[in-house]
């Protein structure tokens, strides 16, 4: 299995206020979490500045114009109680893009299998016409829509296992029958969406999970819901919303993950993968805010991706 990481080289362009659980030191963790000699094998790519008006396949036409006029032109903005945007956040907001469009090229062309993008700002609480919960663009919804307009995918699957629910990426794709979504979340918690009960035109799938069940009870709504009901759909491509803030280290949630159920919810999706859509699968970071808890996840992650041997691993 050939997996691509992309790696941002801007990632701290875009700015927060100090004690921000959203900072720049989480890609930080990531690439020295990568850079173990177990991640050798990697093919490994810098982000490219990615074509950030590609936000309009997804968000209204005047969001755009909106966060330009908020953009400050020196230090930090504020859009929301925990949502800003600084001088450069949408220089880093569409390098982030540029590499999650160049792994879905990459995998889509054949030239690996999957790919992992240690990007930032996360996205996908950005909803249609609004950012929120620290996105700026839904990048993920955009690489979905990409994938049907530059490619011809008829059936884009979307995987959400951050903590938070991705209620911008259900906001934009509920009644879509062509896109599936599919998250587990910890209820009730931020943004308090994500009930079970709603499932847009048969495509949305929600699973609640409460404050402080462990990977057991991640295990039972995969098995009994979203993996069924993802297989039934038969993507021709899955991407992740890979959020690792269900680790029980995490200071904005109460579940109970461990470092090695990241692994087996990476493996599972591959098993589908292989199965349905020739292994074809991009996942973003999202969330993630215990720096330990996030390296920890994203080794198990990567890990498996590159080939199932995320168990063996050991720092």
């Amino acid at each position: 299995m050939t997996t691509l990481l992309v790696s941002q080289p801007n990632f701290a362009d875009h700015q927060t206020p100090q004690g921000h659980p959203e900072r720049a030191e989480r890609i930080a963790a990531v690439n020295e979490a990568l850079a173990h000699e177990h991640f050798a094998p990697l093919v490994r790519r810098d982000a490219p500045y990615g074509d950030i008006t590609l936000a309009e396949l997804v968000h209204d036409e005047r969001y755009m114009a909106q966060l330009r006029a908020a953009r400050p032109a020196e230090g930090m903005g504020q859009l929301d109680s925990d949502t800003f945007i600084s001088a450069k956040s949408l220089s880093a907001a569409a390098t982030g893009l540029g590499g999650a469009l160049a792994a879905l090229d990459a995998v889509l062309l054949g030239e690996v299998d999957n790919g992992f993008c240690a990007i930032r700002p996360p996205g996908h609480h950005a909803e249609i016409d609004r950012p929120m919960g620290f996105c700026l663009i839904n990048t993920v919804a955009v690489v979905a829509r990409e994938a049907q307009r530059k490619y011809g995918a008829e059936r884009v699957a979307i995987i959400d296992f951050d903590v938070h629910h991705g209620n911008g990426t259900q906001d934009i794709f509920e009644t879509d029958k062509t896109v599936f979504y599919a998250s587990s979340h910890q209820m009730p918690l931020f943004p308090g969406t994500g009930h079970p009960s709603e499932h847009g035109v048969g495509n949305i799938f929600n699973t609640a999970l409460k404050p402080e069940t462990d990977g057991f009870a991640m295990r039972e709504a995969y098995n009994q819901v979203i993996l069924p009901a993802l297989d039934n759909f038969a993507p021709d491509m899955i991407l992740i919303s890979a959020g690792f803030d269900a680790h029980a280290l995490d200071p904005l949630a109460q579940l109970e993950w461990e470092d090695g159920d990241y692994a087996w919810i990476t493996g599972k999706l591959m098993d589908v993968a292989e199965r349905r859509c020739a292994n074809r699968i991009v996942s973003l970071l999202e969330g993630g805010y215990d720096l330990t808890g996030l390296a920890g996840g994203v080794r198990q992650h990567v890990a498996m991706l590159m080939g199932g041997t995320a168990g063996r691993f050991n720092e």
